[in-house]
Parts: C-alpha cells; sequence; structure tokens
C-alpha cells in the first residue's frame, strides 16, 4: 500500500449518498487523480491518502484511495488554498488571500486563538470573524473525531456516519458501549460493532455485547422470513454467534423486553417491531372486516344479486362455474375478501366479473400489486390499470437517516386511498411490513379483495401473509379448485396441480408444452441451454431470447445463477466493438444485458421518457426483483442507465452498482409474480431444503406457453416427493384470533 500527501485541488464527482469522489489531487507538484468513498472532504483540504495505483482502461493512471485522514494545513499556501475552496462558507479566493497576508503561517492558530483579530482583515465585522472561528472548530472537532476512530480500524465514510450521529458524545459511546451503534446508525450491523468493540477491548460477556447479539440474532431471523424465533432457537442462534453460555443470553432476553426491545409470548421471541407490526395489521383488519349488507335484507338482496350477475354474465359472454360466482357474490357482501386458487381455476376470470359489477355501479376502483411485472399482468388481463403497491401508496421519499427522515408513502391514516375497491394481486409476495403500510391507507368502508395462491413461495421479506390470512379462519374467503377445459389442455398447469398435490408427473416429452431433457453433466446443460434460447424456444413461442428466462434454485454451483449468467452472457449479449463495458469485481457489464435490482432502494429516481426525449412521468423506488436492460454506460460520468418495466428510466452511478446482477438466470424466488413466455429449469443435484415441492411448483407456474427441465428426472420426482420446505415462524394469524377475542391456538 502506498501513501501520498497532498491537498484537494478539483473535485469532479461525488456521490452525496455514499461519498464515492472522483478528484484531483496535487502533491509533490504532481496532479494525481484519486477516486474513493471520500465523504464530507472539501475542495482545499489537505489529506494523508493510502491506497494503490491502478490502470483504468479509459482514464489511465490513478490512485483508488482505501482510507484516509485530512491533516491541518502547515504553511501560509495551504492555509490560503483552504481557506479560499468553499471549505468556509463566506471566504472566497480573494478574502482568503487577505487574511493569510495578514498572519501568515500563524493564520490557523489566530482563528483558533484569537479569532477577534480577524476584523482586522478588511471585509470582515466582528460576527463574521465569529462565524469563521466556529466554523473552523466544527471542521477540527470533525478531523480529531476521524483520527480517533481511525484507531479502531472505522473507515471514514462510517467514522463521519458517527460523528454526525453523536457529536462530542462519541466518545464516551466508544469507551462504554460501541454496540449502540447498531441500533442508532444505518448501515453498520453487529459484526461491525463487534469488531470495534474488540478493538477496544470490550469484554465478550459484556451485557451490551450479549444484548446486541440478541437483536441482531432476531434480524438475521427476520432476513430468513421470521418474523419471531421460538426461545429454544433463538439461544441456540446467539450462543453459535457470541460464544457465551445459554443462561446469560436468556437472562438479557428479559432485560430487554424490559426495555420493550422484545416480545415474548409463551415460548416465542419478537423483536418488538415485527410483534407490533403483526398486531397492528390484525387490529386494521378486523377494522375492515365488515358486512357491506344489512343483515335483514341479506336474502333478498342475495337473490337480486344473484340474478344481476347471472344476467352480466349473459351479456358479457363470460363463463363462471358456481365457486366463482359465490367469490363474486362474496367480494360485493363483504368489506374483506380472500381469492385464493391455483393456475388454471379461472382467478382472472372472477376478477374480471367483480371488476365488470363494481364498474356498472359507479364506484372507484385501485388495482394493484407488489411488483411491475405482476401489475403489468394485471393490467393485460383486466383492461384496468394496475400499479404497483408502492406506486399505489404513493412512495414520497426516502432520505437516508442521516437526513432524519425515513422511507414513507403519501397514502396513510392521514390520507388514506380514495377508493370504493382495492384488489391486491400476488398477495403471496406481499411481506408483513408492505401489508401494514397498504392497510393504514384503507379506511373502513372500502372493499379490500386480496389474491393470491398460497402454494407459491412466500414472500422475500419477514412473513407470510396470505397463507396466515387463511390460516386464521377469520375471514370471509374461496378458493377455486376446478380446472378449466383451456386451461386443462395445458400440461404446464395440469402438471402445477399434480406436484401441489404430491402426484408424479408424465416426463415422456409428448406434451406441446413441458419437456423434460434427460441431461446429466452440467457442461451438456450449458450446450443445450444456449441452444434452446438462441434458436429453438424464440421460434417455439414467438419471444425474443431475452424474454425466455432460466430460473434455478441456486445462486452457487455449476448449475447456480452466478455461473449460469456469466456463461449466458456470453452468447446473448457477446463482446462488440460498439458496445461500451464495465467491470465490477470479476463481472463485466455491458450495454444490453439484463440485469435486476437485488435490494429495495427508495431514493432511487425514474423516469418516462416520450420518443422526442421529453420526460413524461417521475416516480421514486426500484425494487428487489425489479428486471432491465442496460441501456448506456458512460464512463465520463461514472454512472449506467437501466431501463425497467413501464419504460421507467433509472440512472445509477458506479458505487451503487452493488445493487444490481446480471438476470439471463435468477433464482426461482426472485422469478414470484413474474410470467415467461418460456421457462428452462436446469435440475440437477442440489440440496434437500431447496429442491422441494413448493419452489418446483412455483417455478413452473412461472411459465406462459413452455416449461423444459434439463437435467435429472430422478431429481424432478425427488422434489415433487420432498415437502420439507423451509417452514416460517409467524404470528400474525394468532394475532387474528386474539383480536378477534378468540384465544390463540
Amino acid at each position: 500500500m502506498e501513501t501520498i500527501n497532498g491537498y484537494v485541488e478539483h473535485i469532479i464527482f461525488q456521490n452525496s449518498e455514499n461519498g464515492y469522489t472522483v478528484m484531483n489531487l496535487m502533491a509533490e507538484g504532481e496532479e494525481i487523480t484519486c477516486v474513493g468513498a471520500c465523504k464530507g472532504l472539501s475542495q482545499g483540504e489537505t489529506i494523508l491518502a493510502h491506497g494503490e495505483y491502478v490502470e483504468h482502461s479509459v482514464y489511465g493512471r490513478q490512485f483508488k484511495i482505501n482510507d484516509y485522514q485530512t491533516v491541518a494545513p502547515q504553511d501560509s499556501v495551504s492555509m490560503e488554498r483552504y481557506l479560499g475552496s468553499g471549505a468556509i462558507k463566506g471566504v472566497g479566493t480573494a478574502l482568503a488571500a487577505r487574511i493569510v497576508k495578514k498572519f501568515g503561517d500563524d493564520t490557523f492558530r489566530i482563528i483558533e486563538e484569537e479569532p477577534e483579530r480577524l476584523a482586522e482583515v478588511k471585509g470582515i465585522n466582528t460576527r463574521k470573524a465569529q462565524e469563521i472561528a466556529v466554523q473552523m472548530e466544527e471542521k477540527k472537532d470533525l478531523r480529531e473525531a476521524l483520527v480517533y476512530l481511525q484507531q479502531f480500524g472505522i473507515t471514514n465514510a462510517l467514522a463521519i456516519k458517527i460523528y454526525n450521529t453523536y457529536k462530542g458524545e462519541l466518545y464516551g459511546v466508544m469507551r462504554e458501549n460501541p454496540y449502540r451503534l447498531a441500533e442508532d446508525i444505518n448501515g453498520v450491523g453487529f459484526k461491525t460493532a463487534d469488531e470495534i468493540a474488540a478493538r477496544i477491548g470490550i469484554h465478550t460477556d459484556s451485557d451490551y455485547r450479549i444484548r446486541s447479539g440478541v437483536l441482531y440474532t432476531l434480524l438475521q431471523a427476520a432476513g430468513e422470513g421470521h418474523c419471531y424465533l421460538p426461545m429454544h432457537v433463538l439461544l441456540e442462534r446467539a450462543h453459535i454467534l457470541l460464544g457465551v453460555g445459554e443462561d446469560a443470553i436468556q437472562a438479557q432476553t428479559g432485560n430487554l423486553a424490559m426495555d420493550r426491545k422484545l416480545v415474548i409470548k409463551g415460548d416465542r421471541v419478537f423483536a418488538a417491531h415485527y410483534y407490533y407490526t403483526e398486531l397492528n395489521c390484525a387490529a386494521m383488519l378486523q377494522r375492515l372486516n365488515i358486512p357491506m349488507w344489512e343483515a335483514e335484507a341479506l336474502p333478498s338482496q342475495e337473490v337480486a344479486l344473484r340474478k344481476a350477475l347471472e344476467e352480466m354474465m349473459i351479456r358479457l359472454d363470460m363463463e363462471l362455474d358456481e365457486l366463482q360466482l359465490k367469490a363474486v357474490m362474496t367480494s360485493i357482501q363483504n368489506g374483506l375478501f380472500i381469492l385464493s386458487g391455483g393456475p388454471g381455476t379461472g382467478k382472472t376470470t372472477t376478477i374480471n366479473m367483480m371488476l365488470r359489477y363494481f364498474e356498472s355501479e359507479g364506484l372507484d376502483i385501485f388495482l394493484a400489486a407488489p411488483t411491475g411485472r405482476a401489475a403489468k399482468r394485471m393490467t393485460e388481463a383486466t383492461g384496468f390499470e394496475a400499479r404497483t403497491i408502492h406506486r399505489l401508496l404513493e412512495l414520497n421519499s426516502a432520505l437516508s437517516d442521516e437526513d432524519g427522515k425515513r422511507v414513507r408513502f403519501e397514502r396513510n391514516e392521514q390520507t388514506p386511498l380514495e377508493a370504493d375497491v382495492i384488489i391486491i394481486d400476488e398477495m403471496s409476495m406481499v411481506d408483513i411490513q408492505l401489508f401494514q403500510a397498504l392497510l393504514k391507507a384503507v379506511i373502513p368502508g372500502t372493499r379490500l379483495i386480496l389474491v393470491g395462491d398460497a402454494n407459491q413461495l412466500p414472500s422475500v421479506g419477514p412473513g407470510q401473509v396470505l397463507r396466515d390470512l387463511m390460516e386464521s379462519g377469520k375471514f370471509p374467503m374461496v378458493v377455486l379448485k376446478n380446472i378449466f377445459r383451456q386451461a386443462g389442455e395445458s400440461d404446464i398447469v395440469v402438471n402445477a396441480h399434480r406436484i401441489n398435490e404430491g402426484m408424479q408427473i408424465s416426463m415422456d416429452n409428448k406434451s406441446r408444452d413441458f419437456f423434460m431433457l434427460e441431461r446429466n453433466d452440467a457442461n451438456v446443460i450449458y450446450k443445450h441451454m444456449i441452444q434452446l434460447m438462441q434458436d429453438m424456444l424464440p421460434r417455439y413461442v414467438q419471444a425474443s431470447p431475452m424474454d425466455i428466462q432460466v430460473l434455478t434454485p441456486m445462486r452457487k454451483g455449476s448449475l447456480g445463477c452466478e455461473t449460469l449468467n456469466g456463461i449466458l452472457q456470453r452468447y446473448l449479449n457477446p463482446p462488440d466493438a460498439g458496445k461500451r463495458e464495465h467491470a465490477v469485481g470479476n463481472v463485466i457489464y455491458r450495454e444490453g444485458d439484463k440485469v435486476m435490482q437485488i435490494k429495495n432502494n427508495y431514493q432511487l429516481e425514474w423516469e418516462i421518457v416520450s420518443s422526442y426525449g421529453i420526460p413524461v412521468d417521475k416516480g421514486m423506488g426500484v425494487f428487489n426483483g425489479d428486471m432491465g436492460r442496460i441501456l448506456e454506460i458512460n464512463e465520463t460520468a461514472s454512472e449506467f442507465v437501466v431501463e425497467y418495466d413501464e419504460q421507467r428510466r433509472v440512472t445509477y452511478p458506479f458505487a451503487l452498482l452493488e445493487e444490481l446482477e446480471l438476470s439471463y438466470a435468477i433464482t426461482i424466488h426472485k422469478a414470484q409474480g413474474s410470467e415467461y413466455p418460456a421457462v428452462i429449469l436446469p435440475l440437477l443435484t442440489g440440496p434437500r431444503l431447496l429442491f422441494n415441492r413448493n419452489l418446483l411448483y412455483t417455478a413452473i407456474t412461472r411459465a406462459k406457453s413452455c416449461v423444459t427441465i434439463l437435467g435429472s428426472s430422478a431429481t424432478v420426482r425427488g422434489m415433487i416427493d420432498n415437502v420439507s420446505e423451509n417452514s416460517r415462524y409467524t404470528g400474525l394469524a394468532e394475532r387474528i384470533r386474539e383480536v378477534a377475542g378468540e384465544e390463540a391456538v
């Protein structure tokens, strides 16, 4: 590692969110281009930078900064540069020159110790002298804090976050309880706090450490989809993490409960946030679950309604069976209704009938789904505009925690949705936190209709909302089971139902839309996958190769999406002189690549541009699972432009590329709510927990026209027999029964 000392002459680019900076540094008379995370750095400052020289394919030799320290200027020339750089508000180059001419190398001492003497300089009065001194003191405090924190291996970006959070109190926090960082500062987890604490000398059996470790264990569990952990599971996991006895851990769970950071219900331990989120949802559901008709008028109204629906069916040439008709009637009669069923059972037809009835009554109707792709499918199936739930709730902004704000929706308890009917599709994808935000925006008297297939994989986020709602048994619900004739002609639909029921499927390749190609070598699978995507399937389903999706259970391994993406990119979007590229680690991104957003980012702005290049709509938020194409790579501006569904264009600074990944192949979990003309499933071998019935069912139901399995038929049969899906620890059904006045079971 090399070290250079110099002053920041010019900042070319600086990302305000993560501090990624491109700048010119003057060091020993040489101008050096430097890049790195330097949040809070200003032009004119003198720094000691540690890093290494790298060769950029476009910009040539650069110094890549790993970490740096700001140092006070030591001579009058450096002092003048610093004061005139804009770092001190109200001091320009001319005034800086006059100050330094007056006080020379003694300038900084004068400002710190005798600031009133600045009034001796033309253009500075007593008040301005004090303002300059205050700003210099603040900068000095920050520099001293950075130096102090760097001794514990803390990066400058994190050190600035710590300083901004605690100011002068940071020294006490670091000495007494550095685990507060994990609670107070966004982006700091237990492991980071634990490493810092170890360097400071905090004992491994510290109460602070154990408490923080318990909260971290529950946070990790939430990442797996759990809303709580049984006490014995929590103790076991925390013991492995902390390396201390389970008795000491259990004692601290009691203390955390007294501090209202945990809720303990019998053997179940909740992080307080998730317990109250579930409880709030249960209470709001209870308020929405009201009859829309007077009880005494019900029999005569039912007869009239049935007759009106039957006449409407004839007029619209729509055919509903008795169960579908019951679903439509129940949705009309109740404030809350759940419609479920597998593929081909007529959910879309049922929704369309509901829509036509509500429309004939002059009601305002909103449609939404968790993802852009699911909303687009809903629009195409119904003819009514559907939006993502985030857009329905009018996502406002999500400024960083440093700005004192969090994600918020404009539609909430104070400004609810102005609709008579709200229909939400693909409810299996909705996690408990998004569900709570939705319920807050729905007032009693609005019909809320929730549609989904509980046999799909649960949401990526915590909870299993649809399944818990159905299992509670407290809400009007219809589960469609009959496969309609047209759907019954599809082996995709037939096989999906057979798999769901645990029945083996035919893999004799006599089908028109379901194929099993027995291949037992990964290299052979690669070859046939490329042939299928480049030539056979596009012609068979009348789609482009980019519309055909490879789904795999795994991220790692020879048939995991990481390996497959590298191979598929090489053939579907090969290098070309006309396509710009940018490398991130071992991944090369290329213009035209198919990519996916892999985490929710509420701060990213998007815009929809007309054919004339004029923005016609804009908004905020790109979400986990959104898929798009790279339109442009701009090395000069250090940014990508990605176009998502609905022609939403998003500009990514290079520093945010960790939120993207190639998506020629994706995990089955990421495909929830999406539908593709054709799906390829490479299934050879893998962990039993992943290779289960639930996963296979979800994968097959993502295909509209064709499923091709490449791999082992024995593996497919094993997945059908394997019901060991990952169960989730959730308490929503229990909270619903409690709110309804029943004993939880």
